[in-house]
């Protein structure tokens, strides 16, 4: 098989352990930087060119797109797939999954255990929004934050009305959610590939913090998971139309809660913590799937 990656930096672990594994099982793979493709759009021929040439005869592609580019490097493998690639996964489910409001209320129309999320538009509205989420702590999170960016763990009701007059005042858009408390600074990642989990990790925030985010000095850990977090786990990822996700869990006192839907996970930290090889599981999951013209929107959303 002939496989695209889209990526900014081919030496990025991810993308490295990528082109190892599939260059191991026999296929042909180029890394693309996706700012640098751009397309011929129109009714008779779709086609796409990179740095002066026309790219042609590819059976697959891996977006490893970065959500500050998320708009461009979307509108990039959507052009892939009208041109009937097959994409590991698609534009319409990683634009769902970087909108953060709309995740949750897809998640939630599922039934999908989540912490009690806040919106509003208004100052006004900011004392009934913490009641709504059960007063302080609050987490108030940036719409648009990555990594554990934005994100900010408010202790008091006093604090909590400040941090969010203070983002309102910005014209940022939040959210407020329930501080979960029993989970003691730790989260789950769940490594999805179709169907299943095929890798686990417990992140930890370090002492003083409570984002356990690895790029936030977070450790990572093997963990076993139950069947109610796998099962949580894989709907979450089928709910945003996902192939490939990094589901982030909760434990509550009322079950796995999801925070948080990756659609270009990491697999550094996964594979470090857990032995498994999750690059050649992706490479697997490509051989067996892909097939010209079988994405289900074949571009269309």
């Amino acid at each position: 098989m002939k496989i695209a990656i889209l990526s900014r930096n081919p030496k990025l672990y991810s993308t490295r352990r990528l082109v190892e594994a599939a260059q191991a099982r026999g296929h042909e793979v180029r890394v693309l930087d996706v700012l640098r493709c751009y397309m011929n759009i129109n009714s008779e021929d779709q086609s796409m060119h990179y740095r002066g040439e026309e790219l042609e005869d590819f059976d697959a592609v891996i977006p490893r797109i970065g959500a500050s580019v998320t708009f461009y490097g979307t509108a990039v493998l959507r052009q892939f797939e009208m041109m009937g690639v097959y994409p590991l996964n698609e534009s319409v489910a990683i634009t769902r999954s970087r909108d953060k409001l709309r995740s949750l209320q897809l998640l939630a129309r599922k039934n999908i255990g989540l912490p009690i999320t806040g919106f509003a538009n208004k100052p006004g509205d900011i004392p009934d929004l913490l009641k709504m989420v059960g007063g302080a702590p609050a987490v108030i999170k940036l719409l648009e934050g990555t990594q554990g960016i934005g994100v900010v763990l408010a202790e008091t009701r006093k604090a909590a009305e400040s941090v969010i007059e203070a983002f309102m005042g910005l014209k940022a858009n939040i959210m407020v959610q329930e501080y979960i408390k029993e989970a003691g600074g730790a989260d789950i990642r769940c490594f999805v590939i179709g169907d299943r989990v095929v890798a686990a990790m417990k992140r930890q925030a370090q002492e003083g913090e409570f984002r356990s985010n690895l790029h936030r000095g977070g450790s990572a850990s093997l963990i076993r998971i139950t069947p109610t977090e796998r099962a949580t786990a894989v709907k979450a990822a089928r709910t945003m139309g996902l192939n490939v996700a990094g589901v982030d869990l909760l434990r509550s006192e009322r079950g796995p809660l999801v925070m948080e839907v990756n659609s270009s996970p990491g697999l550094e930290g996964v594979e470090t913590a857990t032995g498994k090889d999750v690059a050649g599981a992706i490479v697997q999951f490509i051989e067996k799937n892909a097939r010209a013209n079988r994405t289900r929107t074949r571009g269309q959303g």
